[in-house]
């Protein structure tokens, strides 16, 4: 027997009331996922794309300008006040073409600039050397070929030494 019209719209609110329900049910589960996810990773509102636009302007400017206010990694006497991101702005610019150096206008962890004296005896003790960064032992070996190639031993293999090895040769051969 053929089911009549009001039989159908029936079945389907019956149909879509037990999807709701399900829906509902999936959506608290995802929705606690992401609140775990969102606490061990430390997401913001910013991270998540989650500001509105009108709002979301508003918020980047306030925060750029308070990050820069609050926590500037380089600062003279004069309030000016630089993040390390992005363009020298005009004054340490001029600072430095006077013959500053960088060092002098570095701010420690209490937001005070640090003096004249301490980052000359800072920049002395790194000569040579860059802050933060170590340069890499110079490789024992070298492996060379009659045609004046030769590679390391870091990084990929090169295309010349590929079809050398793929002839049948061996890395020993070119070891000089």
């Amino acid at each position: 027997m053929a089911l009549t019209y009001k039989q159908l719209q029936k079945q389907i609110e019956q149909l879509q009331r037990q999807a709701e329900s399900l829906r509902s049910k999936e959506v608290t589960g995802v929705v606690e996922r992401i609140k775990v996810a969102i606490a061990h990773y430390g997401l913001t509102a910013a991270h998540l794309g989650l500001e509105t636009p009108a709002s979301s302007g508003k918020a980047r400017r306030s925060t750029t300008a308070g990050k820069a206010k609050s926590s500037p990694a380089f600062a003279d006497s004069h309030g000016n006040a630089w993040s390390g991101r992005g363009p020298r702005p005009g004054w340490l610019k001029e600072a430095l073409a006077s013959g500053r150096s960088l060092e002098e206008f570095r701010v420690d962890g209490s937001g005070v600039a640090a003096s004249a004296t301490a980052s000359r005896s800072t920049k002395a003790g790194k000569v040579g050397k860059a802050a933060g960064k170590s340069k890499r032992a110079p490789s024992k070996v070298t492996y060379r070929d009659d045609a004046g190639h030769s590679w390391t031993g870091r990084g990929p293999k090169p295309g010349w030494l590929k079809a050398a090895l793929d002839s049948g040769k061996t890395l020993q051969d070119f070891l000089k």
